[in-house]
């Protein structure tokens, strides 16, 4: 059955080059596409071969408008912009700091105008240096940066919009669509995520998802003519590392267990964040208003699989065996108290049901909502890329990056990369105990072979601006990627 659902996701042939920019210097290296299966001395690398060479492009008007996007180092906003700016929108994009790969490559394109600065304000900096902005709600102290906002909806017509939870979210979203109107802005995209309380009132609110929902609902409210995403479950989620929800966590014989409280036979949207956002809100926006205004809500979603199924794709692309396991979400280090607080009221969530499917709540919240993927997504792009995909062509590298090398210990089964990479302080064992495992911060990380990517946590005598991220992927590739961003 799984392998049906996905028969519709065709495997493509790696994307062109890019090029990156050395942090160390001003000098531009070609580098070769991170996704290629061919080391550089392979014949297959050669100027002749489809991976590497493509022909001059024939010339294109290029389009007049320019668009507004804010966490542009997310992985939702930074697709959108690589699409975007290659066919030639200017994007305004804000940005928390010009720190990591992602950073770089936004602040780096010659079609971005970057603002930086936080999209929250610290009215008394000297008594809030503590406060942990990423908490739900209003925050004492906290406010609202509207001035930022207003520079980044100057000259725009478009604006993408993907609010999180650092500061008060509902306000900065709210704050954020009245800019967008005084600007004029002709189509609004907001990225929102539904409050299942608002279906069922034996629902209990994601914290995180609610406060989306509520700036939705304003949106609506003040007649912006703007559009509403829904997107699935990222892909890249999935990580050996010992993230909360979708840690692969190895095994001593090679082989993987993801454990969550989803049911295992209920069906959940997938997608490809960092490969399928940007071209899926490119065709938003061509499509325009009249075809997506109104406040229409999209799906955005490739493949619908249970966790069961998920597990066998995956398994599939990796080609060793992935386990799921129905049971509550394991914290073995420290996170944000927002999110934090988000994974207590999702177990909540989902485990109403317990062992009957039929009870479990749509991902979504909206039945007829879920029911549109993937077809209203391969509306907007056909091309996406599926799990078995990610599994087979990025998960490896990405792992790799990571510090892990079960892909490098075939022969022993690599069971021993996991522990390889923990760093343990003495509250925690990180084996699952229940102990909290307070991962040491690594900064910025630099290898020229590749991206690493490494944890930091929330220390008590942080000043809350490098460090509020609590639990965050720090080096080349996600140095300053938002939380479910």
């Amino acid at each position: 059955m799984a392998a049906e659902l996905h028969s519709d996701l065709a495997i493509r042939p790696v994307p062109r080059d890019i090029r990156v920019v050395s942090n160390t210097s001003n000098d531009e290296r070609r580098h070769k596409h991170s996704r290629s299966s061919y080391s550089d001395g392979s014949p297959l690398t050669s100027r002749n071969n489809s991976l590497t060479f493509r022909p001059a492009k024939r010339p294109m008007p290029s389009p007049d408008k320019t668009i507004a996007v804010i966490n542009a180092s997310g992985r939702q906003a930074a697709s959108f912009i690589r699409v975007a700016t290659a066919v030639g929108y200017h994007v305004r994009a804000q940005l928390r700091n010009l720190e990591g790969v992602v950073a770089t490559e936004v602040a780096t394109n010659p079609n971005v105008t970057v603002l930086r600065g936080e999209l929250y304000t610290k009215e008394r900096p000297a008594e809030t240096a503590q406060v942990d902005v990423t908490r739900n709600g209003p925050i004492s102290g906290i406010g609202v940066n509207h001035k930022l906002m207003s520079e980044l909806f100057r000259g725009a017509q478009l604006a993408f919009i993907n609010t999180t939870f650092y500061g008060d979210e509902q306000h900065i979203g709210e704050a954020l669509a009245d800019a967008a109107k005084r600007a004029g802005i002709q189509h609004y995209v907001y990225s929102s995520m539904p409050d299942h309380h608002a279906y069922n009132k034996e629902w209990p609110s994601l914290p995180l998802w609610a406060s989306k929902h509520k700036v939705e609902d304003y949106v609506k409210k003040i007649g912006l003519p703007a559009t509403f995403v829904y997107t699935g479950i990222y892909n890249n989620n999935f990580t050996s590392l010992p993230y909360p929800l979708f840690c692969t966590e190895l095994q001593p014989d090679g082989s993987w267990i993801w454990q969550a409280p989803f049911h295992p036979d209920v069906k959940l949207p997938w997608l490809d964040a960092e490969h399928d956002v940007g071209p899926a809100i490119l065709q938003v926006f061509k499509d325009g208003v009249k075809k997506w205004g109104g406040g229409k809500r999209i799906g955005l979603a490739y493949e619908m699989l249970s966790p069961t199924e998920a597990c066998d794709v995956f398994s599939r692309g990796v080609g060793r065996p992935v386990r799921y396991v129905h049971g509550p979400i394991d914290l073995k280090v420290t996170i944000p108290e927002g999110y934090r607080c988000q994974l207590e009221a999702l177990e909540a969530l989902f485990g109403l049901g317990h062992d009957d499917p039929d009870k479990q709540p749509p991902y979504f919240g909206d039945v007829e909502l879920e029911n549109s993927c993937p077809r209203v997504a391969l509306e907007l792009w056909e091309g996406p890329r599926g799990l078995e995909e990610y599994a087979r062509e990025v998960f490896p590298l990405e792992e790799q990056a990571n510090g892990l090398t079960w892909m490098l210990d075939e022969g022993d089964g690599g069971g021993n990369a996991h522990q390889q990479h923990h760093h343990r302080n003495g509250n925690g064992n990180g084996n699952g105990s229940g102990h909290a495992a307070h991962l040491q911060p690594h900064h910025h990380q630099h290898h020229l072979n590749g991206y690493m990517t490494t944890l930091a946590q929330v220390t008590p005598d942080s000043d809350g601006e490098d460090e509020d991220d609590g639990l965050v992927m720090r080096g080349l590739k996600r140095d300053d990627e938002e939380w479910l961003a």
